[in-house]
């Protein structure tokens, strides 16, 4: 659900910039606080496969299609506060370096699909299993209820933003019904993969999910793992990579939720082109002729860059050199 520059007047733009700002603030000072080295290599590995799960479209509707979002994904696993910071990695790489999402709404875009999807995740998925049994299966069940309601979320969230500052007049009932709808069937998706995601994890390193932390009172998760972090690690890479190279450029191609919503509504015309349109951007890489090689090495450099930056940010707030 990135959205483009254009769908938001000047003044909530700035505004949501600044919102997004105080908000990656605090998530900085927080995760300085709380960040444990274990965290490390799995906030690096995280971010950059939120990047490739974010690259594979899924078919929603006929002619719509959708994508993972991640912030509740990377809550359960990182914790809230270092999930900002991980899915804002994202969400700044995909619109700056891919043109993905607008530069004027790179505040909107952290907001509702960074912050808004964490921290609505994470208050599900905790709330949750408040009530469950605390077992492996409650945590698949709760992951999935964070994964679905995170992504209505953030769809709700873009809703009362639109109505505060959108650039075009719309029936706010016909924006609710359509970005609600359709973001719940992608909500669906969002809460099978999370909760896959999740469940292998746990299966493996269960010391590893923050979401879990608190929970010792069933063997299930507290067995003893004999997989090594860096052994975890290098599958994950191995994992996102083949995600990246043998199904990104097979996702896909209809609109997503936003888009399928803003044509429907009239307003998809007042998207502006993005004012930085590098040798990556649409995914591709200029001068090579095939798509889908465009869209390996594209997708490997994102890669590469994402889990780069998710790494060193980690390591500055728990006082690591790098």
């Amino acid at each position: 659900m990135h959205v483009p520059d254009g769908f938001f007047n000047g003044g909530a733009s700035i505004g949501a910039g600044l919102v997004a700002a105080g908000g990656v603030g605090a998530a900085l000072k927080e995760t300085g606080r709380q960040l444990a080295d274990k965290r490390i290599p799995l906030a690096g590995i995280t971010a950059a496969l939120i990047f490739a799960l974010q690259m594979l479209n899924f078919p929603v509707l006929p002619g719509v299609s959708g994508h993972l979002m991640g912030g509740a994904l990377a809550a359960i696993l990182l914790g809230p506060w270092l999930a900002v910071l991980v899915t804002t990695v994202v969400v700044v790489v995909q619109a700056v370096i891919f043109a993905d999402g607008g530069i004027s709404a790179l505040g909107i875009n952290v907001i509702n699909m960074a912050i808004l999807t964490a921290f609505i995740g994470w208050m599900v998925f905790r709330t949750a299993m408040k009530v469950l049994p605390k077992t492996t299966g409650s945590v698949i069940v709760a992951t999935m209820l964070a994964g679905i309601l995170s992504v209505i979320a953030s769809a709700l969230g873009f809703v009362l933003e639109y109505a505060i500052g959108g650039t075009f007049e719309v029936p706010m009932g016909t924006l609710l019904a359509g970005m609600a709808g359709v973001h719940s069937l992608i909500g669906i998706g969002e809460g099978l993969i999370s909760a896959a995601i999740v469940g292998s994890v746990i299966a493996i390193r269960p010391d590893l999910v923050h979401g879990t932390a608190d929970y010792e009172t069933t063997r299930t998760l507290t067995a003893p793992s004999k997989t090594s972090i860096g052994v975890f690690v290098a599958g994950g890479v191995a994992v996102a990579l083949a995600l990246v190279l043998f199904v990104a450029p097979i996702a896909n191609p209809n609109p997503d939720g936003l888009q399928s919503v803003a044509a429907d509504a009239g307003f998809e015309e007042t998207a502006t082109d993005h004012p930085i349109r590098g040798p990556l951007a649409g995914y591709q890489v200029s001068g090579i002729k095939s798509e889908r090689w465009g869209t390996v090495i594209a997708g490997i450099v994102g890669f590469a860059v994402i889990s780069g930056i998710g790494v060193l940010i980690s390591r500055g707030r728990s006082g690591q050199s790098p």
